[in-house]
């Protein structure tokens, strides 16, 4: 029987397709860039056409590498979740933009259906709040603003990525797991509730456009034969945050992990019990596999790694994300520099698709170092706004399992046990979501008898951080990032 799991990583920015043997050891990764298009201030969009492409060159390297599909177990698919694709049935081709997860541009519709008191039965069944970070509001307003997805009618295919990919591969299959359906608005989180009627009328999206819903290891079908050689199973999705949690081994209910990629995404694991937040956090699914289905509380950031890629693309203050580091240690505290960064709005627990970043605290002693140091520092203010309002929910955490892009940056690491005043862990490998996906796939296709197993045998090693910042600096610190926090949120 193969032993070897591919798995399709979409990320936000990027295509990476790795290669895993079934004890979790990488074997081999290829990656390829995608565009994101930015046609007004706050409207964010992918070529999905694009994404495709990207995604059959690299793993058609993987499948190389591996030796053949018939070498290959099984794929797994981990994406950015709420990004919503609209395609042709028939030809798989898409039909219009891909609107991205950042995207802004359903906040006056949100913010109305907020107003009209709908909120609480939006979060009483979905887990989620009236944001247009979620799928739903997205769907609506493509259906009632591009004539070309109202002229394709019943042609009209409509799903988040992994979705999208899963119909290319296998030439026709439209599912979704579970764990991204649960981040559409569109969907009853509780029990063993499907897409919800008066989510979709709510938010004007026919239900017939959307996918089946599946388990997170469901064999949900097989690749064309043309694709790689010979079929390849698909048994393994869960949206990215999901995966990571699901890499970090965070399954039973307390555990927790914070993922720093292009955003920011803190998961604690509840168990079969349905989380309920007073604070403005998420209930979502974490994973089903069969029918059975566990939740977690989160907090979302919009703005993590895209903020130091902001700063070396945009600004130009860096060359590389890693030069960073190295910025934040040349200096011995920020000189008074706070950076809120709000360029997509702000999430949990504040909810603010308004507001709009701000560098304060400016002087002519202030550096590209401080504001890079800035940067770097705004991931643990925002990381512990998120820990009040857990613990606020009864969920404090005990420790904090770190993974993502920005995660290999020690200082940061260390910035977040100093801010946090708790342990910081980092996996020896950080591609948690990847190997989350890589879990999945192996329960999927029967190389382990369930998921706990998998985790407990296909997770490395871990490097730990400790608290090592006296208590009155991080007061002292604290106290400068609420105040320059007030100033945005006005």
């Amino acid at each position: 029987m193969p032993e070897k799991i591919i798995v399709i990583d979409e990320g936000t920015t990027s295509t990476r397709t790795m290669l895993f043997d079934a004890d979790g050891t990488p074997l081999g990764s290829a990656q390829r860039e995608f565009r994101q298009h930015y046609p007004a201030p706050g409207l964010v969009e992918h070529d999905a056409a694009e994404i495709w492409d990207a995604t059959l060159a690299c793993t058609r390297d993987m499948v190389e590498r591996a030796g053949g599909a018939h070498q290959v177990a099984a794929i797994g698919i981990t994406n950015q979740r709420e990004t919503v694709v609209f395609w042709d049935r028939k030809t798989g081709e898409p039909l219009a933009p891909a609107i991205v997860w950042q995207d802004r541009r359903t906040a006056a519709d949100c913010a109305a259906l907020k107003e009209a008191g709908h909120e609480a039965m939006v979060q009483e069944r979905s887990g989620l709040l009236l944001d247009p970070y979620f799928s739903g509001s997205k769907i609506g307003w493509a259906l009632q603003h591009w004539p070309q997805l109202r002229e394709a009618g019943d042609r009209l295919a409509v799903g988040t990525v992994e979705s999208y990919l899963v119909y290319r591969l296998t030439g026709g299959a439209h599912v979704s797991d579970a764990t991204n359906a649960s981040r559409t608005l569109l969907m009853d989180i509780n029990g063993d509730g499907g897409w919800d009627e008066q989510l979709c009328d709510l938010l004007g999206v026919p239900m017939a456009l959307l996918p089946e819903i599946t388990g997170c290891t469901t064999r949900v079908g097989v690749t064309e034969p043309a694709l790689f050689g010979s079929p390849i199973a698909i048994c393994g999705m869960a949206g990215d945050q999901q995966a990571a949690t699901i890499g970090q081994a965070c399954l039973s209910p307390g555990q927790t992990k914070a993922t720093f990629g292009t955003g920011a995404f803190i998961l604690s694991a509840s168990g079969p019990e349905r989380p309920q937040s007073a604070n403005r956090l998420l209930a979502t699914i974490l994973v089903q596999e069969e029918s059975a289905r566990s939740y977690a509380l989160e907090g979302s950031v919009f703005v993590a790694g895209s903020l130091i890629k902001w700063l070396r693309d945009g600004l130009g203050l860096l060359a590389s994300a890693g030069e960073s580091e190295g910025l934040a240690r040349s200096v011995a505290d920020n000189g008074g520099v706070y950076l809120v960064p709000a360029l997509a709005g702000l999430g949990a627990p504040h909810w603010r698709p308004d507001a709009l970043a701000a560098l304060s605290g400016l002087s002519f002693a202030s550096t590209k170092a401080h504001v890079a140091r800035a940067a770097l520092e705004a991931q643990a203010y925002q990381a512990h706004d998120l820990k009040s309002a857990f613990a606020a929910d009864g969920v404090d955490w005990a420790e904090l399992r770190i993974d993502g892009g920005m995660a290999a940056n020690d200082w940061m690491a260390q910035d977040l046990a100093d801010m946090l005043d708790l342990v910081v862990e980092r996996p020896g490998f950080v591609e948690s979501t990847a190997l989350g996906a890589a879990m999945l796939a192996a329960t999927g296709a029967g190389l382990y008898p369930d998921l706990a197993s998998a985790a407990a045998t296909m997770r490395g090693t871990a490097t730990r951080f400790t608290p090592a910042l006296d208590a009155r600096k991080r007061k002292t610190r604290l106290a400068g990032w609420q105040s320059a926090l007030a100033k945005v949120l006005g």
